[in-house]
Order: structure tokens, then sequence, then C-alpha cells
């Protein structure tokens, strides 16, 4: 992409100039630059990627930064996806948790400290519906296309979801054996070194698996998961009547 076309007019006025729309087309395609290259991106690697000089990159992503569609990851080193894009793709396909599940929801965030979040598996696949506002989470958009990358996703691969078939088979068996000593899955360092994430299940009556109860955090944390693990079951246990 040429310089000429990403520069943002530097006084812009009520209407659109030929620069400002140019500018946007940037911007969006900078968000999905880092959808594509993973949380944790850096602006040299969204440099490189989209062919953009650093200085336009840098000031593309600090405006971005600033208006929450991007966040920076919890080590400072690259860039996630942030809040306003969540919002946005909730919009776009909106699920409304009952009172009394945000009110459990709410409990347990204030006793946990990391991320609380949760999802449900609709024909098989990852639907983030309840992302920790105060804990954004770091790639939703990954967290769809690339499940086996996440606890979430590990939950629900290991119980033959969708896109179980294009995963590793080491991500299952890690899943599996995951489950048959915790209950949970857990995802280590894989995505943002020194931190990780489980993910407790949510079933409904009949012991199917709906959703999940996902925490993220510290790896020591999810190293050892017993101390998550009670703090959370007694909600996962909770939501379960309420989402299924």
């Amino acid at each position: 992409m040429p310089e000429s076309r990403i520069r943002s007019d530097p006084h812009p006025t009520g209407d659109l100039s030929a620069r400002q729309p140019r500018a946007i087309h940037s911007a969006l395609t900078l968000l999905e630059a880092v959808a594509e290259l993973g949380a944790g991106a850096t602006a040299r690697e969204i440099s490189d990627a989209l062919g953009l000089p650093k200085a336009t990159t840098y000031r593309l992503v600090n405006l971005l930064v600033q208006d929450g569609f991007l966040v920076r990851t919890p080590d400072l080193s690259g860039f996630a996806l942030g809040a306003k894009v969540v919002h946005l793709a909730s919009v776009a396909a909106p699920v409304r948790l009952p009172s009394a599940a945000r009110d459990l929801l709410t409990a347990a965030r204030d006793h946990v400290r990391g991320g609380v979040h949760v999802v449900l598996y609709p024909e098989g696949r990852v639907s983030l519906v309840d992302p920790d506002p105060d804990f954004p989470f770091s790639d939703p958009v990954r967290l769809a296309r690339d499940p086996g990358r996440f606890a979430l996703g590990r939950l629900l691969l290991a119980e033959g979801g969708v896109a179980a078939a294009r995963t590793e088979s080491a991500d299952l068996v890690a899943a599996a054996a995951d489950i048959r000593r915790f209950g949970v899955t857990r995802q280590i360092g894989e995505l943002v070194p020194g931190f990780g994430c489980l993910a407790l299940p949510i079933r409904d009556a009949g012991g199917a698996l709906a959703g999940a109860l996902g925490f993220s955090g510290p790896a020591h944390r999810v190293e050892e998961p017993s101390g998550v693990i009670r703090l959370l079951a007694p909600t996962a246990e909770r939501l379960a009547p309420l989402l299924t």
C-alpha cells in the first residue's frame, strides 16, 4: 500500500476530504492485519504486513488505542483487538444474558483477579457472548477462526466441535489430559508469554456441553489451576440453568 494513499488530512473539516476516506480505510486495514497476525502483533509486524511506513503505522496504532479499537497486550510488547471491536461484533450478532447471569458474573469478577469470560457453543462453534469489560479478551477474532489456540476453544474441540477436524492432534491430546486431571482445559504462555487461560464447562441438564466460563491471567495461576477452579466452579454450575 503506497504511502500517498494512507496519509490523513492534518486539517480536517466538517466535510470528508479526499484524504480522510483513505485514512479511514488504512485504519480498518490495520485492524484486519491485527486480526490476522493475532494478539501480540507488534507495530513493526503490522507495518511490514501492510507495507506502511513505520511512522504512519505508529500514528494509526496510537489513535486506535486511544479510541479503544486496539489494546496493548499485558506484557506491553504488542497489540490486540480492543473492546470496541468486540462491541461491534456483539451488535452484529447480539446475545443478551439474563440479568441473573449478569449478576453472577459481576460477583465472580469482583472476587477473581483476572479476566472472566463466557462463551456459548451454538452449532458446535465458539461464540464469545460476555467478555470481561475490565480485562478485554485478547483476540476474539482469532478465537472464532483458530479456537485450538485458546482454552475456551480447546474445551469444545475436545468434545468434537465443528472445528476439531482442523485442529492439531497435540492440542486435542493436551485438552483431553487437562479435562481428565482438572476438569478444565488450559493454555499457558502460547499467545502471551507469562499469561494463560483456562475454561470450565457449562453443561445443560442432559450433560451436553453448552458453553464455558473462562479465566485469563498470570501463567502460574493456570499452571496450578485449583485456586481459580475453586473460585469459579460454583459460578459455572449456577450459570448452567440460566444459559441452557
